[in-house]
């Protein structure tokens, strides 16, 4: 009988670079919107014919063969029929690419006496979320939760940090916030900038106000309006150390615009994309870190620009030699924002509405596959 493949044994195979065919059984169309990386597609259904013709050329029976499908069926019996033609090493992934999309990596990116931060990475979407502690008084906040938040409560609860406040920059387009779940589970303040009224949030919450500063222990975040990708993106200056910059500026491109505005008021939103990019983040001391909200994950699982496990970060003044987007005119900018937007988030009009409790989505199977694909949040 073929093994089991748990998600993190998977993902310690890839980052071993292991040597290991992968065959993904979904349908084409789902393979190429978002797959393993180096994986074959090989659609297979149960009770088909044994698919030797669709194999990948060269793979041979001595070889380690992992199967995935969507949540473990069809690669289940796949799996069965490479063990009945004698492959001698096969194994399927626990839970498909559903079970991956909920491994997540914590890596410190601040630890000093007085403040740590650590970035809590969602591996297969690129999200990231961060954990703000003063380890002297042992208090933390978490920024931008998705909606497993029982990976911040674990990643706090092993450090003895007890979460006294949860933030989120803005109402995301890609993946279901955990915010309100996380703050109303620990029954500590949830705050969003002040522009989210803009948004006809419809829960409550604690607004912060235009360099409003909130605390957890001695460490102060305050917040920083950043409109552009959002009306209401709010980022977070931690201290003297970083600034938590959500789909404003990511360490290789900066955040699309046309997700709230739509095509048509895509220019006002590229306008003040540029905005709070040149006046605001940009204007910030060279040495602080910019902390994005988001990796770039392409469609075949590739991280960039670091692999999954290291540090994303990077420094303002790095990020404002090194990004020609940084460098544009206001009217080159605003041209390059609109004219090659890439393909929208998956189901980012539904996923939109449950991040501003306009629509309620309990099954977790559904928000899974609400989910399910790379973040398109960046410009290409």
């Amino acid at each position: 009988m073929p093994a089991t493949t748990t998600p993190d044994e998977l993902a310690a195979l890839l980052d071993a670079d292991a040597d290991a065919a992968i065959l993904d059984t979904r349908p084409p169309e789902s393979f190429d919107a978002w797959h393993l990386p180096g994986a074959a597609n090989v659609p297979y259904k149960p009770n088909q014919p044994f698919p030797a013709d669709a194999l990948p050329d060269g793979l041979d029976t001595t070889d380690r063969v992992l199967t995935i499908c969507a949540k473990g069926t069809s690669s289940r019996f796949l799996a069965e029929e490479l063990d009945a033609a004698g492959y001698r090493d096969v194994s399927v992934v626990a839970g498909g690419m559903r079970d991956w999309s909920a491994v997540y990596e914590t890596v410190p990116v601040v630890a000093r006496s007085d403040l740590e931060i650590v970035q809590v990475q969602r591996r297969a979407k690129g999200c990231l979320g961060y954990v703000v502690a003063d380890p002297r008084t042992e208090e933390a906040a978490v920024v931008d939760p998705t909606r497993h938040t029982e990976r911040f409560r674990a990643l706090a609860d092993a450090r003895d940090w007890e979460v006294v406040r949860v933030l989120d920059t803005h109402v995301h387009a890609d993946h279901v916030s955990g915010g309100r779940r996380l703050a109303d589970a620990l029954d500590v303040p949830y705050h969003l900038g002040a522009n989210a009224r803009e948004r006809d949030v419809t829960y409550e919450y604690e607004e912060i106000a235009r360099n409003e500063t909130v605390s957890v222990g001695g460490v102060s975040l305050k917040a920083v309006p950043t409109p552009g990708h959002t009306t209401d993106l709010t980022s977070y200056l931690v201290a003297d150390a970083a600034v938590l910059t959500g789909d404003a500026l990511f360490t290789d491109s900066v955040g699309r615009t046309e997700l709230e505005f739509g095509d048509a008021d895509a220019d006002r939103g590229a306008r003040l994309q540029h905005e709070s990019l040149q006046r605001t983040l940009l204007a910030l001391p060279d040495s602080l870190a910019v902390l994005p909200g988001h990796a770039s994950v392409a469609a075949d699982g590739t991280w960039s620009p670091t692999p999954p496990g290291q540090p994303v970060k990077a420094r303002v003044g790095a990020l404002r030699d090194r990004l020609p987007l940084l460098s544009l005119s206001e009217d080159a900018f605003v041209e390059r924002l609109t004219a090659s937007a890439p393909a929208k988030p998956p189901n980012y009009e539904r996923v939109i509405a449950i991040n501003r409790g306009r629509e309620t989505v309990e099954n977790e199977t559904e928000l899974t596959e609400l989910e399910l694909g790379p973040n398109n949040c960046a410009i290409d």
